[in-house]
């Protein structure tokens, strides 16, 4: 297959992206299947970048997010959750934790998100060609923030990466 058809096949998933608002994510306390499904169907275009419910529960007993309570997730949990499915395919269970108890020490949990949303869609526009540089989002420039695009990126650059093999081993 030509490389721009390759591009330009791989770019749809990218076009209409864009992560929920944190006042968007539920906040009524969704169970773990509603949580999980809510997590995938926001992340859908991209197949690398999925939560499944023992996922969850693993990462409820080690610690990484804190119990449900009730057996309800919180908008803060789930948006705990996304950041995860980010950083799962590139991080260490270790380094996650370090990762977000860096993220807990330096922002709150909304403005974290927030940043994680607006940074996902820069890097995924700049990695899939949409655009020639990244931006700079936010106002401040802390180690914190580089790491978090660094995962960001990381993990973007996996899922390009796995899109473009996918669809040229599909067409051959």
């Amino acid at each position: 297959m030509e490389n721009k058809l390759v591009l330009t096949t791989i770019q749809k998933d990218v076009i209409n992206f864009s992560l929920p608002t944190f006042n968007e994510i539920p906040d009524v306390g969704l169970y773990l299947e509603q949580t999980c499904q809510f997590i995938n169907t926001s992340l859908s275009p991209f197949k690398d970048l999925y939560l499944t419910n023992s996922m969850i529960s693993n990462y409820v007993k080690k610690g990484i997010i804190e119990k449900p309570i009730k057996k309800r997730y919180s908008r803060q949990q789930i948006a705990r959750l996304i950041f995860i499915a980010f950083a799962k395919p590139i991080l260490s269970l270790n380094n996650l934790k370090i990762a977000i108890k860096m993220q807990d020490d330096s922002y709150d949990i909304a403005t974290a998100y927030q940043y994680l949303r607006e940074e996902s869609l820069n890097c995924f526009k700049y990695v899939y060609q949409l655009k020639e540089q990244l931006d700079d989002i936010g106002t401040t420039h802390t180690a914190e923030k580089t790491i978090l695009r660094n995962i960001i990126l990381a993990a973007v650059h996996e899922i390009y990466l796995n899109s473009y093999f996918s669809v040229t081993k599909a067409t051959d």
